[in-house]
């Protein structure tokens, strides 16, 4: 019999005030919601999990509002280096790119490590030349390049060091990095996260984002969790894997595993981010230490719900 599948997405945490002052949230919400009625589409037509996550990032990577594919952030060179990952519950095969240039959409080629590669993780002109051979188009840099954010990164030079992209008391117009949980109708989780990282980023860093474990992890006797935030603090915690085993070892449901993975991020390394969650009943939530975080959900193929949070707090339905 099949089950009721479960979708959930988010564009990133952080400081979320200017883009109600540039009359952008309704583009933002606008965005969300039509990703999901797409990743919904997906689902409904007997779609797995693994195909609903990659679209829906893919949407997220080609919308320059986000921090991931077309919208990433420049590293101190100037350049776009990008960094995505995604995970199948069913098996614990995953597949993850690191320190991307010029490929469109990372989270594809993450999935071609995933079902094309022996390995879990490429890097750099590795993963390059593993996309060539695959048959994926390098894009010109001006592809990459949106305004905004080459301003930030000249701010970012000015300011002499690196600039989250989602928290900044002297540059708070930031969104971050964006990932997606599903659950199909078979019961099985996926979950996918993509970014472009730190504004003017130095000496090859990698975050969180594409190490199973930190910024992305998936088991159907679980949940399927993407993070956003500060990598170095999610690398640190091993945070979705941490928040898996809260509902392994404590038996807890969505809403409390969430709860507990941020808790724990903020009492440990007083963390900055945030996750979403799916567990294996296909119950979603969402919670987050910054002041505000873009998501939405459809859960057990019911309305589809988008959030425009602009306070530390979690949400969880069913």
């Amino acid at each position: 019999m099949n089950k009721k599948f479960s979708l959930i997405i988010h564009g990133g945490a952080g400081a979320l005030d200017h883009i109600k002052r540039e009359g952008k949230e309704s583009e933002i919400m606008d965005s969300v919601y039509s990703i999901l009625e797409g990743g919904r589409q997906i689902l409904a037509d007997g779609g797995t999990a693994l195909d609903a996550v990659e679209y829906c990032a893919i949407r997220l990577e080609d919308d320059p509002l986000y921090n991931a594919g077309r919208g990433s952030v420049l590293n101190e060179y100037g350049e776009v280096e990008m960094d995505a990952a995604i995970m199948d519950g069913v098996t614990l095969d995953a597949g993850a790119v690191a320190g991307l240039t010029a490929i469109k959409n990372p989270i594809q080629l993450a999935r071609q490590v995933l079902t094309k590669s022996e390995h879990v993780m490429l890097i750099g002109k590795g993963a390059r030349e593993f996309a060539q051979l695959h048959g994926f188009p390098l894009m010109p840099n001006d592809y990459f390049f949106v305004e905004s954010r080459v301003q930030q990164w000249r701010e970012a030079q000015k300011l002499g060091g690196m600039m989250l992209d989602h928290e900044n008391a002297t540059s708070p117009k930031k969104l971050g990095t964006i990932g997606a949980v599903a659950r199909d109708r078979q019961g099985n989780l996926a979950a996918a996260t993509s970014t472009g990282g730190i504004v003017n980023k130095r000496w090859g860093r990698v975050g969180d984002s594409p190490v199973i474990g930190a910024g992305v992890f998936a088991d159907n006797e679980t949940c399927g969790v993407s993070a956003t935030g500060y990598g170095e603090q999610f690398l640190r915690t091993v945070l979705c894997k941490m928040v898996s085993d809260f509902i392994y070892f404590q038996r807890l449901d969505a809403r409390a595993a969430v709860s507990a993975g941020i808790d724990y991020l903020v009492q440990k390394v007083d963390g900055l981010g945030g996750i979403i969650l799916i567990d294996k009943n296909g119950h979603c939530a969402a919670r987050h230490s910054t002041s505000g975080m873009i998501y939405g959900l459809i859960e057990k193929e019911g309305e589809t719900y988008c959030s425009f949070v602009q306070s530390p707090e979690y949400f969880a339905v069913g």
